[in-house]
């Protein structure tokens, strides 16, 4: 719950947090620091719980996010605070993996499916919450600071749990720990970390701090593109390793099954992202709501999620079939976003929550179903490699929709309020707080028209950011019908 709590928290903090940091050109990385960081070891920390103690890597990873989480409290500068959000994601990535192993460890096939909805539940819930809980805290006494401090106390309060009741598990109990360090893919893993940073890096600053064209941008989108490829082919012929270890489960690409699981699974994330994030941007833009107030307002898709995840949980072992939820999914999620892809500033409230509603059916159908129908399409010892490859189709999408829908909001909203404001006088610097937030002098000041056309020019870029979910449902639905209408029996198959 506290990974995915921090996953979106920073959604009604970057207003406070930019008041008292400052540096408006890096407030994106707030948000997108969290699940950058955690992409950029999934992989790594799968192998890892492949091969060492799981107990050990759960507890280390809980430490490295409650250290990330205290240094976001106590950030003195933006730098150290994107620092620390990277570490905690890093942690994050490893509490929510170790979750997902110890439920494949040590439960039967037939009851996963349940169990991984209430860690989806869990997740689901921390991440919906995350706005509200990080608004009152901004709206507080407290302040933001306590936004992320609040980690410290509920871990500290857990630990005797995690010390005394975590049940150890080691997966290769006769290998010593130098051996199996040795045989990590290390070359995969520091080239995997390396897209997923360059390209989430260039993409938002390039167009807000630095212009498209510029030396920078063009340099760092060169060298994320030889990294891809050194990334493809080093996987590819298992270079520097050997096909056993390499870092990225390749033949999973070979399987129908596997690659459309991911896409399904790709496909909420960024229905839960886009949504948890620009629902409540949109409240504060038009309806002048408070952080906390405008994070109320995702209660609709917080209580719909939550149902659904768990409806599919309980029925996936009952009816087997898991092609019908991704193709319900993607009708939902095609539907709801098409719709918030319509919504004005005057559009009744009642008809967005509707909208809301509509697309959490689509995110909760499927946002933990893959996990308990990736692993029985498996052999035993792929189980490990299965839940990272979905695991990097949910968070490594969050953080590359964030990204993306950053860069979208940033450079085509600076466009939108250029034409909407023309001849009003205003510089780019001024145009560009109007988009951090409703605390900017353009959008507090006494002239209502210029307020209006703002505020105009603003909800239609979150129209564009929409078509990322309108997609997104689209690519779930297509998934969902290239799917084998094959029944799934809890029963460990081979692939």
């Amino acid at each position: 719950m506290l990974y995915g709590l921090d996953t979106t928290i920073s959604a009604s903090v970057q207003g406070p947090i930019l008041a008292s940091l400052g540096e408006i050109e890096k407030l994106a990385w707030v948000g997108i620091g969290f699940p950058m960081g955690s992409v950029s070891v999934i992989l790594l920390l799968g192998w890892c719980y492949a091969v060492f103690e799981i107990k050990y890597l759960m507890i280390g990873s809980i430490v490295i996010f409650e250290t990330g989480s205290a240094l976001c409290g106590a950030s003195p500068t933006m730098n150290a605070m994107i620092f620390g959000r990277v570490i905690a994601g890093i942690g994050g990535a490893g509490m929510y993996l170790g979750a997902l192993t110890y439920i494949s460890v040590f439960t039967p096939l037939s009851t996963k499916p349940i169990y991984n909805a209430l860690i989806g539940l869990c997740w689901g819930t921390g991440c919906i919450l995350g706005p509200i809980i990080g608004g009152s805290f901004a709206v507080s006494s407290a302040t933001w600071r306590w936004a992320f401090y609040i980690n410290l106390p509920l871990a500290a309060l857990l630990s005797p749990v995690y010390f005394f009741y975590f049940p150890k598990h080691n997966p290769q109990p006769d290998t010593s720990g130098p051996t199996k360090l040795a045989r990590i893919d290390w070359v995969g893993a520091v080239l995997n970390a390396t897209v997923f940073t360059l390209f989430q890096v260039v993409l938002t600053f390039a167009g807000s701090t630095w212009k498209w064209n510029a030396p920078g941008p063009i340099a760092l989108w060169s060298v994320f593109g030889a990294a891809l490829i050194a990334y493809i082919i080093q996987q590819t012929f298992s270079l520097f390793t050997t096909p056993s270890r390499q870092l990225f489960p390749i033949h999973f690409l070979k399987s129908r099954t596997q690659v459309l699981l991911y896409i399904g699974t790709a496909a909420s994330s960024t229905g839960l992202s886009i949504a948890v994030y620009y629902i409540p941007l949109f409240f504060q833009f038009t309806r002048g709501d408070s952080a906390i107030r405008a994070a109320v307002r995702l209660l609709p898709l917080i209580t719909i999620v939550i149902f659904c995840v768990m409806l599919s949980g309980g029925l996936l072992p009952i009816v087997g079939r898991y092609s019908p939820l991704y193709i319900l999914s993607g009708i939902f999620i095609l539907i709801g976003a098409s719709l918030m892809h319509t919504i004005k500033v005057s559009t009744s409230t009642s008809a967005i929550y509707g909208y809301e509603v509509l697309t959490a059916i689509g995110i909760g159908l499927i946002m933990q179903t893959a996990y308990s129908v990736s692993v029985t399409k498996v052999k035993p010892h792929d189980i490990q490699n299965a839940i990272g490859f979905i695991n990097v189709g949910q968070i490594g999408t969050m953080a590359i929709a964030l990204s993306i829908a950053a860069s979208i909001f940033q450079n085509r909203g600076l466009i939108n309020l250029k034409e909407a404001l023309n001849g009003y006088g205003l510089s780019e610097q001024e145009l560009r707080g109007a988009l951090a937030g409703v605390q900017s002098a353009v959008l507090m000041g006494g002239d209502q028209v210029v307020r209006a056309k703002a505020v105009e020019a603003i909800v239609k870029t979150m129209d564009s950011i929409w078509i990322m979910s309108i997609v997104a449902g689209a690519l779930s639905l297509v998934a969902g019908l290239l799917m084998r209408p094959e029944k799934v029996v809890l029963d460990m198959v081979s692939v």
